[in-house]
């Protein structure tokens, strides 16, 4: 019997595209649905006729609520809603990490603008301003002194709520770059190093982050491992970074992007997110 995958996106990018591709050319019949075109029941699960599922949202709250509708149906989807809220979350995130014993930068959390102030003097300047919700470096803030710290938390008021619960991290000193580890399942696949560009000291490649291969360690395979299994598993991204003690994990992506590693490392990344997403559908 053939096996249907349902790819689930928001804008079809490359890798929901070369996902497409790699599936078919393993024999599965694959869907493309676009969740801002569908309407989901959810007293009626009928509609869903595919045996696994790959969210690709770029939507964080979109991608969300439509995985948490396919399972209430019964239906697999990867990565599984119990993971995308931990890590959509960076407080949560965090929360988890901990828990395990996963090293992570020293964090506060404040709930009001004099508070956030009193966290910040407690770890010390520079320290960093994150938002709960975010990617792609949006909104994450250095703050060096006691003059930018309080200009930028009263910004942060007159946005949406969410953003007075300010998530605040110790700077941690490392190189200008960070490592991306790829977890699929039980294995590190690929890893690379984003480094930052001239002048900024955030990587995302989004910003112009580099990207360059990263081996492998005995030490990164084990943190990721650990990593991916605090926050529950399936196919992720582990941001780390190089600090004086060691690596520390300060991120975990639960719908990473893959188009910049694909072209640097050697690992057919999208033809092992399908078979592991073919390895689910079986059992």
């Amino acid at each position: 019997m053939t096996l249907r995958l349902g790819i689930l996106y928001d804008r079809a990018k490359w890798e929901e595209k070369i996902l497409k591709r790699e599936a078919e050319r393993r024999g599965l019949k694959v869907s493309m649905l676009n969740i801002l075109n569908s309407v989901m029941k959810v007293s009626d699960g009928n509609e869903f006729q595919e045996d696994v599922y790959i969210q690709r949202s770029l939507s964080f709250f979109k991608g969300l609520y439509s995985t948490a509708i396919l399972e209430h149906h019964g239906k697999t989807v990867i990565n599984s809603y119990k993971t995308s809220v931990t890590c959509g979350n960076k407080l949560l995130t965090t929360l988890a990490l901990v828990e395990h014993g996963v090293p992570t930068p020293k964090t506060f959390v404040a709930f009001s603008e004099e508070a956030a102030l009193k966290a910040i003097e407690a770890l010390g300047y520079p320290a960093i301003l994150k938002p709960i919700h975010g990617s792609w470096g949006r909104l994450v803030a250095i703050l060096n002194d006691p003059s930018s710290a309080k200009a930028i938390i009263e910004s942060r008021a007159y946005l949406h709520p969410i953003h007075k619960v300010f998530y605040i991290q110790e700077f941690v000193k490392r190189p200008p770059r960070d490592i991306r580890s790829f977890v699929i399942g039980d294995r590190v696949v690929a890893a690379i190093y984003r480094v930052a560009p001239k002048g900024e000291w955030r990587t995302n490649t989004t910003i112009g982050g580099r990207v360059e291969v990263c081996p492998i360690t005995d030490e990164l395979e084990d943190l990721s491992l650990k990593a991916a299994e605090a926050v529950g598993g399936g196919m992720l991204g582990v941001d780390i970074m190089e600090g004086d003690n060691g690596l520390i994990v300060h991120e975990v992506n639960h719908v990473p992007g893959f188009a910049n590693t694909a072209k640097v490392v050697k690992q057919n990344i999208p033809g092992l997110m399908v078979e592991y997403a073919k390895e689910l559908a079986k059992r």
